[in-house]
């Protein structure tokens, strides 16, 4: 069975460590192992009659829950079948004119989405584990694809690092999947800027955050030229109903919003102190939900190992070709498992 290249594949983790999913705890997809919460449960059980029916193909009521909660109006706004189809449609857009400067290591479906429409990457490294901006581009970009906080470093660059970049490109998406999990005193999301920048492109996932990937629902932001263009190109219906449903009433939950703030912060620093104690791993500081990690040892021997003795499923970063076999990555989980994925580092493989 092929290596999986995203985080989350469940069935060639169990494959690999001789027992059933529900018995592996996955570190390797960066969701929150808080949820998914009550109000998420409730509005899917309670919105079962809605099957019957085709979605509302404009997701009125939807839009308008987002655009409340990006003090928006609602055609600035396009709820899609999670982000990543969305970036089918980015990689569209880039693809029409112009080379893409991607920060590498990148997201991979960045490149895939790019180069399924014939689209022209331009690579611009990253200093690990610095991670600074680049001073320069390529001269051949013309557009700019980059995540805040940054996957797979979990780097968070301030607003006032990025606005430059939205003047020296024609068109720039951000890719704020993880921005949710920063509390509203950290935030460093653009969507206050959006109307001022007509090429400006904003990428939001709800799965993460609200522990919903099995759902797929995503949105991106921008002025509604933009969103009415690709709306025209897609399928219709692309969000079903229950994940409608589940996203107007996680937007609404203020309670979850609080126990998730609450918990990463200390939660993450614990797991990166316990990581750095043990003298062979080196964690890069980071501010999403996740923790990168250089590994004395090969990193893809952990992961099998790991599998193997303790049903532990790390991320390797082979799909990361700039980092290769010698980092990981580790979803932040709940304290408990945590410390159990710690206690299985120290006894080594």
């Amino acid at each position: 069975m092929q290596r999986p290249i995203h985080g989350g594949n469940l069935v060639w983790a169990a494959r690999v460590a001789g027992c059933p999913t529900d018995q592996l705890v996955d570190f390797s997809a960066s969701i929150n192992p808080l949820g998914p919460p009550e109000s998420a449960i409730a509005a899917i059980q309670g919105g079962l009659e809605s099957l019957r029916h085709y979605p509302d193909p404009q997701y009125l009521a939807l839009r308008a829950a987002l655009g409340r909660k990006h003090h928006l109006p609602p055609d600035w706004i396009l709820p899609g079948n999670g982000a990543a189809e969305l970036l089918t449609w980015v990689g569209w857009e880039f693809a029409q004119g112009g080379a893409t400067a991607i920060l590498t290591p990148a997201f991979g479906d960045y490149q895939r989405a790019i180069q399924a429409f014939g689209g022209v990457i331009a690579p611009c490294p990253l200093t690990l584990p610095s991670c600074h901006l680049p001073q320069t581009f390529p001269p051949q970009a013309r557009g700019l694809l980059l995540n805040n906080p940054h996957n797979p470093t979990g780097k968070l660059w301030p607003r006032e690092e990025i606005l430059p970049l939205l003047e020296q490109f024609d068109r720039v998406v951000v890719d704020e999947a993880f921005m949710d999990f920063l509390g509203p005193s950290e935030q460093a999301s653009l969507t206050a800027v959006l109307p001022q920048y007509p090429n400006l492109v904003i990428l939001r996932s709800l799965t993460k955050f609200y522990s919903l990937p099995g759902l797929r629902l995503g949105y991106a932001l921008a002025h509604p030229q933009q969103l009415q263009r690709w709306q025209g190109l897609r399928d219709p219906w692309s969000v079903n109903n229950l994940a409608v449903l589940a996203g107007q009433a996680v937007l609404d939950d203020i309670s979850f919003q609080n126990l998730t703030w609450n918990w990463l912060k200390p939660t993450r620093q614990a797991l990166i102190e316990g990581l750095q104690q043990l003298g062979q791993f080196h964690p890069l500081p980071g501010a999403a939900n996740f923790v990168l990690v250089q590994s004395d040892q090969s990193a893809s021997q952990w992961q099998h190992q790991l599998l193997k003795d303790h049903r532990l499923f790390i991320r390797d970063c082979l799909s990361f070709p700039e980092l290769g076999d010698r980092y990981f990555r580790l979803a932040v989980r709940t304290p408990a498992e945590n410390q159990r994925l710690l206690e299985a580092l120290e006894h080594g493989c």
